[in-house]
């Protein structure tokens, strides 16, 4: 695109140089006449249908709480550490494993939360989530 020229004269040239643009155009619609057809190539078959459902069995969800005391709550049942050991090795031979949902005051120890942790993992549990409410402050 040339907008001078090397010759004395003070005019500039105003056109624009159409030849590199329809160039351009010449190449991608060889291009696209050449892919097309590529594109479109297809092998029909009949393929048998069959009727699948996925039947996924979703793990159940224990709810094991901790109160400021360091109380521990089974699905608000109350319950000591025996109890917590038979019950988390129990739920750990379930198929699917259930997930263990962890909610714990915010003025309890970090010990009981750590003594609860791995009881759960000493007993074969393996997934643990931590429940928090974020409105309480």
């Amino acid at each position: 695109m040339a907008f001078g020229s090397l010759d004395d004269n003070e005019d500039v040239m105003s056109e624009i140089n159409m030849t590199p643009l329809v160039d351009v155009m010449l190449v991608l619609l060889i291009i696209f006449i050449i892919t097309v057809p590529v594109i479109n190539h297809a092998v029909k078959m009949d393929l048998p249908r069959a009727a699948n459902q996925p039947q996924e069995v979703k793990p159940e969800n224990i709810a094991l709480s901790i109160d400021a005391s360091g109380q521990r709550f089974w699905q608000g049942e109350k319950i000591d550490e025996t109890v917590l050991d038979e019950r988390l090795k129990a739920a750990a031979e379930k198929k699917p494993q259930p997930e263990l949902h962890l909610t714990a005051d915010r003025n309890v120890r970090y010990e009981v939360v750590a003594q609860t942790m791995a009881a759960a993992q000493r007993n074969g549990l393996e997934r643990i989530g931590f429940v928090t409410d974020p409105k309480a402050q």
